[in-house]
């Protein structure tokens, strides 16, 4: 969260002409639900057996997917994944996100915290998902990095003419 998935991924869609989707999105509209009323209700579990359907359910070809920061963290998810296109990690500091999200009322896994608690709870959702992130074909760091920057590095990484 927080890394620019939204902005990036809509940007680098437009540039590609590829159609963009935002997992979290489809999640609510296939629900009818908001994703904190999903983890009010259901739990983590229950947002993560939604995520995996939604993850099941993409296209494999010519669209831009931006995925909820925990979509990978399971490997079962990694493997449906790779199947379906190319993974790059948006990388960003814990003082980053912070600074871009602020109070974070509407993030389920850092509502009610204040601003030292929200970097604590980010630095550890960082590290427990660190190994799966590092699974990711190509990694942009975006702590000084604007959306077009980003979504630019995005090109040159997967190569001239080469879809995502």
């Amino acid at each position: 969260m927080g890394s620019g998935k939204s902005r990036v991924g809509r940007a680098l869609a437009k540039r590609l002409g590829f159609r963009f989707i935002d997992s979290d999105a489809e999640i609510e509209k296939t629900a009818e639900l908001s994703i904190a009323e999903i983890f009010a209700r259901e739990g983590e579990a229950g947002f993560r057996k939604r995520e995996r359907a939604a993850l099941e359910a993409l296209p494999t070809r010519r669209c831009v997917v931006a995925l909820g920061g925990g979509a990978v963290a399971s490997a079962e998810n990694r493997l449906v994944l790779r199947e379906k296109g190319r993974l790059v990690w948006l990388d960003a500091r814990p003082e980053t996100i912070v600074e871009r999200i602020g109070a974070a009322a509407e993030r389920p896994l850092l509502a009610g915290l204040d601003r030292g608690g929200r970097l604590a709870k980010l630095a550890e959702l960082r590290e427990a998902r660190l190994a799966a992130y590092a699974t990711a074909e190509i990694r942009i760091e975006t702590d000084a990095l604007g959306a077009d920057e980003v979504c630019a590095a995005i090109v040159d990484a997967l190569g001239a003419g080469a879809a995502p």
